[in-house]
């Protein structure tokens, strides 16, 4: 009885090729290479495109700007260290802040002249 369980077994194991001929990446069907293509171009196309908008923005920065930084402030870029990483941003009158370059989110664009001046609105 065992001995036919064994032989079946072996039977079976040749008659799936028993590990020769095999082509190496067989589980590499069209609806799985398909599904990786897709998510390269639903999702690592973007994430590349917005990062490259993203360095663009930082890179153009420059003083006078207001921007917004990741913790809600709206400042006037005062100065721009020698290095480019640190950024003093100007929130009022009086008041000076520095921020790193990767804590800015957004340009909303340049700051009204009265403000750049130094003088309230």
């Amino acid at each position: 009885m065992l001995t036919d369980g064994l032989t079946w077994c072996l039977v079976l194991a040749q008659a799936e090729g028993g590990g020769e001929g095999q082509v190496p990446f067989s589980f590499l069907s069209p609806p799985i290479l398909a599904m990786i293509v897709l998510f390269f171009f639903l999702m690592i196309l973007p994430q590349r495109r917005e990062q490259k908008q993203r360095e663009q923005m930082l890179s153009a920065l420059k003083k006078n700007d207001r921007v917004l930084t990741s913790g809600g402030i709206i400042g006037t870029v005062a100065n721009i260290s020698a290095d480019g990483k640190e950024i003093t941003l100007k929130v009022d009158d009086n008041t000076r802040i520095k921020f790193l370059r990767s804590s800015i989110t957004q340009v909303l664009g340049e700051a009204p002249k009265d403000e750049a001046a130094g003088k309230p609105a």
